[in-house]
């Protein structure tokens, strides 16, 4: 029965996680958008990004990561076994990908505070599928298990990612035609 409350605890948090990694990118678009606006308009809508940014980042964002992080070990810890199987392989470099994804994303965090982020929301745009791919990869690899074969998991990433680019550049295409 523990283990099932640890597997509940740590698929709350992980929504969480993830939940502030795509809606804190969403503030890095905005922020970085601030750059065509005049000086007055700029520094309202930054200081209040730069607010945003922090709570959504300290109260929701690294908590739920951390927390994600000590019920998904203790989750191993319960069951052992787990670290034996092939996919449970593939799964932590993926968390490791995303734990390097995170810390990017709090290098963002820290520019935006030191008011230093030159990244365009183009960029950001792109940036947001990086956690995308990362959580369809690890949901279908956790469900699926050992029915995933390589073969498939590269194609379906890589169909997907380009079904996300192509979605970026339509809307991009879109927002420059809606502007004019």
């Amino acid at each position: 029965m523990l283990y099932l409350y640890l597997k509940s605890l740590h698929i709350i948090f992980v929504v969480c996680w993830f939940a502030g990694l795509f809606y804190i990118v969403r503030l890095f678009v905005y922020y970085a958008e601030t750059a065509d606006m005049n000086k007055t308009e700029q520094t309202i809508l930054r200081n209040q990004y730069t607010i945003m940014t922090n709570r959504l980042w300290n109260i929701i964002t690294w908590p739920a990561a951390i927390l994600t992080t000590i019920f998904g070990v203790w989750m191993l810890i319960e069951t052992p076994m787990w670290l034996s199987q092939p996919w449970m392989h593939i799964k932590l470099l993926f968390v490791v990908l995303l734990f390097a994804y995170h810390m990017k994303c709090h290098q963002f965090v820290k520019q935006i505070n030191n008011r230093t982020l030159t990244k365009t929301s183009s960029f950001f745009r792109i940036w947001n599928e990086g956690a995308t791919l990362i959580l369809f990869s690890v949901v279908f690899l956790v469900i699926l298990k050992s029915t995933v074969t390589w073969v498939f998991g590269v194609v379906g990433l890589v169909g997907l990612s380009i079904l996300l680019m192509l979605g970026i550049k339509l809307y991009k295409n879109i927002r420059e035609r809606n502007k004019n």
